[in-house]
């Protein structure tokens, strides 16, 4: 049996040690050489040191240490050998049949392999680029506009109905609409406009298909306000709210709109009938 004893002092608290060694399983490189001695001397009256001759005081457990202020430290250590008889389980039943031979080189099975992975990666991919597809659509489809919007999407204006020289407002996709029917006194002076007195240049011809008919929407560019038709400084449209000018084309002239009046897409289906939408 092998003792260790120790003074601990004030340390008797934070001491604990634990030791299992396990005999190596190694056989050495090179045999040991012994030398031939002329004689033994060898006592056969007296006991070997084994298990039986101590009485059974051989280490038998594992190491135990206890210990108090101002006592000894008190260490055991016993030696557990390893069983030689531990059995490898077989995964011979989950493996492929090209990596079953051991001696065989893994470079002879990686086409096989190499297949096997791509085939996985592929299919990954396909499923979910279809689940992307799925979820996207599905997301799109939801903020499109409804059956009853679409339905009211397009408005069709008679054009009998309103006089030259007048505006009328009509109600389309929730906006108010502007249709008014110029004069040709109207149509001149707007036409001989400069580009350059513009603040967004953009010639009266190019926001109309027919001269006499002029179609925008009833938004202020600046803060969303509606304007008044057949007002203002250019007698076109004027905004009260923040005191935009426009004239007959609904090009802004003055005040802080930055940009003329929409002009949206509408279709002359006969000389009577518009389509706006």
């Amino acid at each position: 049996m092998l003792s260790l004893a120790a003074r601990s002092g004030a340390f008797a608290p934070y001491l604990s040690a634990t030791a299992y060694p396990v005999a190596s399983q190694l056989k050495p490189l090179a045999p040991g050489v012994v030398l031939r001695a002329n004689d033994v001397l060898l006592d056969l009256k007296k006991s070997f040191l084994c298990r039986e001759s101590l009485s059974w005081q051989a280490a038998r457990t594992g190491l135990a240490a206890t210990t108090s202020i101002n006592e000894t430290l008190i260490c055991k250590i016993s030696v557990r050998y390893a069983h030689s008889d531990i059995s490898v389980p077989d995964f011979s039943d989950y493996r492929r049949a090209d990596v079953l031979d051991s001696k065989k080189s893994s470079q002879e099975s990686s086409d096989s392999r190499r297949g096997f992975s791509y085939l996985l990666t592929g299919t990954t991919a396909i499923v979910t680029a279809y689940a992307a597809k799925a979820v996207v659509t599905q997301f799109v489809t939801s903020m499109s506009a409804s059956a009853d919007v679409l339905a009211l999407s397009k408005i069709e204006i008679k054009l009998a109905d309103i006089p030259e020289g007048k505006n009328m407002t009509f109600k389309w996709r929730g906006k108010p609409l502007f249709v008014r029917h110029r004069s040709q006194k109207e149509i001149d002076h707007e036409a001989g406009v400069s580009l350059t007195e513009l603040r967004d240049p953009q010639h009266d011809l190019d926001r109309v298909k027919k001269p006499e008919w002029m179609i925008v929407i009833g938004v202020c560019t600046h803060l969303g306000c509606v304007p008044i038709a057949n007002a203002g400084e250019y007698g076109g449209y004027y905004c009260p709210c923040h005191g935009s000018h426009y004239d007959a084309s609904g090009r802004i002239r003055k005040g802080p709109a930055p940009y003329n009046l929409e002009v949206p897409y509408y279709e002359f289906h006969s000389d009577d009938l518009l389509v706006v939408g």
